[in-house]
């Protein structure tokens, strides 16, 4: 009698052993080679968590290895691991373990925004940054309609599309802005409608906010999103409409050099 052989799973898809072996083989590479990815959104502090990850790192060791992609200079672009491999540098250590992947720019972007997205310690301006290139990855491969791009990118961090379109407008602050979103001065919904003023109407609104102690209100955003659609909007109207009906305004003024420790400079 002949013997049936069925063809695997694997062997239907193309998949060889060796293949397959060298698909999940983790590789230790030198720290010196590896190399953050470019403009990665998501901070790496040396904070009390950073400190945490490397007792963890000098004791167990790395449990789950980065993944990377090779670069055409020899070295590898870190697309998951950015936090582990400082906590290796940190430690002392002379190398990570990783898997290597051969992503084209668009897989390595969604990638590596769903392994940091669901972070508890995630800024508002990461957030922003982290959705808008995962939503232009989408854009790249085809995904249709921006309604639905958005609600994919939201997905993973459960999140709607109406959420993510909001924290991709921060991306449109000028920095110092932005950073006080990040440092709860402002809103992330207040910090949305001040998106939509012009440049040089932000630079209008940094220098009253840092001459003045003033919290802005959501009316007083709205009102200042909608001037400026208008094109009416000027630095003495922001300065007006600021002061207007701010009774528990202190008379005690924030210098440069006091707000400055807001924005340090990288």
């Amino acid at each position: 009698k002949k013997e049936i052989q069925l063809t695997s799973y694997d062997e239907l898809l193309g998949i060889n052993e060796a293949e397959q072996n060298s698909f999940n083989q983790v590789f230790e590479v030198p720290l010196n080679e590896l190399y953050p990815f470019k403009n990665h959104p998501f901070h790496v502090n040396d904070d009390t968590k950073m400190q945490e990850t490397v007792a963890s790192v000098e004791q167990y060791g790395v449990l789950v290895p980065g993944i990377v992609r090779p670069s055409e200079n020899g070295t590898y672009e870190i697309i998951s691991g950015h936090r582990r491999c400082r906590a290796c540098e940190l430690a002392g250590m002379d190398n990570m373990p990783v898997l290597i992947r051969n992503l084209n720019d668009d897989e390595a972007t969604i990638i590596m925004v769903d392994s940091n997205i669901q972070r508890e310690d995630i800024t508002p301006g990461e957030k922003a940054f982290a959705y808008k290139m995962k939503f232009e990855a989408l854009k790249h491969q085809g995904s249709k309609g921006d309604k639905f791009t958005a609600d994919i990118v939201g997905e993973k961090a459960g999140e709607s599309g109406r959420t993510v379109h909001r924290y991709i407008r921060l991306t449109e602050l000028i920095p110092e802005i932005l950073q006080m979103v990040d440092s709860n001065m402002i809103n992330v919904g207040i910090g949305e409608r001040l998106s939509y003023l012009r440049k040089n109407e932000q630079e209008y609104l940094l220098r009253i906010l840092s001459e003045r102690n003033i919290h802005i209100k959501n009316e007083q955003a709205e009102q200042l999103k909608k001037l400026s659609g208008e094109e009416m909007l000027t630095e003495e109207m922001i300065r007006s409409i600021l002061v207007k009906n701010n009774s528990t305004e202190k008379k005690d003024t924030l210098s440069y050099k006091t707000i400055g420790r807001f924005f340090p400079s990288d």
